[in-house]
């Protein structure tokens, strides 16, 4: 029986469409790694190596889906582009994918592409526009950068799923057990899960490197967080 996670495996979707994602990671990588060149420097280039570790452990956990052999992981596109920002952020998780493929047999070589596009590209771009967005109306304590690590990761998790859906809609050639619908509701329903359990680990991590060392957190921008407020209380002699 054929194995699908998150990591495609060989043979799940037809040559013709997984050679057009081919086409389309390895060109959103280029571009990747011409803005990743123009900030890089003595401080990202080793902290973009622990973020690849830590995503190659985590993704490294595995969560059965489908009694067909699917199966769902933590990605760690919301911690990269917390930590290193998207363009570094998602090629950290290229690499990992990989790695993950090349050494481990862990998705299929054929099928890069596609897993770079769902989890490196999609999962990667969707965290950062998140992350940019909810910094920009939630309190820069540490509640709010855990509430928005944790926003980032759910979401982004459910889209790299979806992301899988609509390629295997466009040329899945293995029976996954299920109809589209159940395939996509089911899909959706067990990342949610997933994107939780990320959303807690993403969101602890973001938090105790940004209350140690601001400066290694991309989406803080150096700044430090700021301390919530706390209400003065009012003598009588003041009243």
């Amino acid at each position: 029986m054929e194995t699908v996670a998150m990591h495609i495996s060989n043979g799940i979707i037809n040559g013709p469409v997984a050679a057009a994602f081919a086409v389309f990671a390895v060109g959103a990588l280029a571009g990747c790694l011409l803005r990743a060149r123009q900030g890089l420097n003595d401080r990202l280039a080793p902290m973009a190596g622990l973020v690849a570790a830590f995503i190659f452990a985590v993704q490294m956990l595995n969560f059965p889906i489908f009694t067909a052999g699917v199966s769902g992981h933590l990605l760690g596109g919301a911690l990269a582009a917390m930590l290193v920002g998207p363009w570094v952020g998602a090629l950290c998780v290229a690499v990992v994918l990989v790695v993950q493929a090349l050494v481990f047999g862990d998705g299929g070589v054929a099928m890069l592409g596609l897993n770079i596009t769902n989890m490196a590209i999609l999962g990667t771009a969707v965290a950062y526009g998140l992350i940019a967005l909810l910094l920009r109306v939630v309190p820069r304590t540490a509640g709010g950068l855990a509430v928005t690590a944790f926003v980032a990761s759910v979401l982004s998790v459910l889209v790299a799923a979806m992301g899988f859906v609509a390629q295997y809609r466009l040329g899945g050639t293995t029976d996954l057990g299920a109809g589209f619908g159940a395939l996509t509701a089911t899909m959706a329903g067990s990342h949610v899960l997933i994107g939780i359990g990320e959303g807690l680990i993403t969101a602890t991590t973001v938090v105790t490197v940004a209350k140690v060392r601001p400066d290694l957190v991309h989406a803080l921008r150096g700044r430090p967080l700021t301390a919530p407020a706390v209400p003065v209380p009012v003598t009588e002699g003041a009243r």
